[in-house]
């Protein structure tokens, strides 16, 4: 999970800003608003608010009821100056849209609201998206000034062309898509990472919780997310490896960059693996993967039919992780989760790893409401093989922390296993 702040001046494809705020939250990004005055004629505090589950802030003078953090985050003990603490917590600032005002006074280093005055104070990297009249767009003072901005290092996402907000006006000056605009964000972060340490690997992930049909409309299934399974592709992405997520009734958007192949059962889940893994490096097996299916699911709709009782035979499925791991090559890398549940989940773990011939297990204990299914943060221990002679698994304690934490965390232990660390 990424931080993303979010600047909003005073134009009409400002309501275009609500749909990245709702596509960067969907992707697992957190976000924060900062409103010009002009803009709240377009789009009012409330809405960003509503979607960002954030205050949005227009005036430097009004206090963070949030001191500065991002959604998920721990607030400081102190009330910080908010234009200087936003900004320090920020992964990445977008200007969306940068109207010609704004930009002109971005260019010129004014820092006359908040908004300019978080840019002024900002070390993370700045994401401009234009929009605005053709005329006003073409003009040689705002390409002058979108050339210093650039001079400076910020990034610029070229507006498109088509009808614009006067009544037949039409060229260049339509804030880009949404999506757009949430890559060059993502794009943006990576490109500030301090290394790209996992470059050059292929990492294939699997995420979500496969679903085994009891007939057309009923399934068997778990309450996996994909949230780690996703925070883990994103990690990996900024860390520079090529990744592959197979993704099993995921409703989340994978990062930008990330190849996705979507799967629904545990044997689609199979076959996506069986195809990808020769290829790959390290495999990061976070899906949660049905033990059992029904032997003989039906072809249309069981009706409830009175009050008799349904029996249900089910079949067990192929063990995915351990077929791959016997057919692993020299320098591949594979790593299991278990969900346990109760005090003896790290000794479960230890078994799966002995068992499967594994690398490493990633185990959390799922009987604790916090760090369970479908929530933003985890704690784990990540188990890893000893070196013979009756040696005990290793163990690595990660606290609790944001599921983007962990993610680095477990990926720190996998360049450790391949002697990269």
């Amino acid at each position: 999970m990424s931080r993303i702040l979010l600047g909003v001046s005073g134009g009409v494809a400002a309501y275009k800003a609500l749909e990245l705020v709702r596509l960067a939250t969907a992707a697992g990004h957190s976000v924060r608003v900062i409103q010009t005055p002009t803009s709240r004629r377009f789009v009012g505090t409330a809405s960003f608010a509503a979607v960002t589950g954030a205050p949005v802030l227009v005036s430097e003078f009004e206090r963070d009821p949030m001191r500065g953090a991002f959604p998920g985050d721990p607030q400081p003990a102190h009330e910080p100056l908010s234009h200087l603490e936003l900004v320090a917590n920020a992964d990445v600032f977008v200007v969306a849209p940068a109207t010609a005002n704004t930009i002109a006074r971005l260019a010129a280093g004014m820092a006359d609201n908040l908004l300019t005055s978080a840019a002024l104070a900002a070390r993370c990297p700045l994401v401009l998206a234009p929009a605005m009249n053709d005329r006003m767009y073409g003009h040689p003072a705002t390409q002058a000034n979108l050339l210093t901005l650039r001079a400076r290092g910020g990034v610029v996402v070229e507006p498109g062309v088509g009808r614009l907000a006067s009544r037949g006006e039409e060229g260049v000056g339509r804030l880009a898509e949404p999506a757009r605009l949430l890559q060059a964000c993502e794009d943006a972060i990576a490109a500030a990472l301090p290394a790209a340490d996992l470059r050059g690997l292929r990492v294939l992930v699997t995420a979500g919780g496969t679903r085994e049909p009891i007939d057309s409309v009923r399934f068997i299934g778990n309450s996996s997310s994909g949230r780690m399974g996703m925070a883990l592709a994103r990690a990996a992405h900024e860390r520079g490896a090529q990744v592959i997520v197979i993704a099993a009734n995921v409703g989340l958007h994978e990062p930008g960059g990330v190849t996705r192949r979507d799967v629904g059962t545990a044997a689609e889940l199979g076959a996506a693996c069986e195809r990808e893994f020769p290829l790959c490096d390290v495999l990061l097996m976070a899906a949660a993967v049905a033990d059992f299916a029904p032997q003989a699911p039906a072809a249309g709709k069981i009706k409830k039919g009175g009050r008799e009782g349904l029996a249900i035979e089910l079949e067990p499925t192929a063990d995915v992780i351990a077929g791959l791991a016997a057919k692993r090559r020299p320098g591949q890398t594979i790593v299991g989760f278990a969900a346990e549940h109760g005090d003896r989940a790290v000794e479960l773990a230890a078994g799966k790893l002995r068992d499967k011939g594994l690398d490493a297990v990633v185990v959390n204990d799922v009987s604790r409401p916090d760090i369970g299914f479908d929530v933003e943060d985890n704690e784990v221990t990540i188990v890893t093989a000893a070196g013979g002679n009756g040696a005990q698994p290793h163990r690595r304690h990660v606290p609790l922390a944001s599921k983007a934490q962990v993610a680095h965390a477990i990926l720190d232990a996998v360049k450790e296993l391949r002697g990269e660390g």
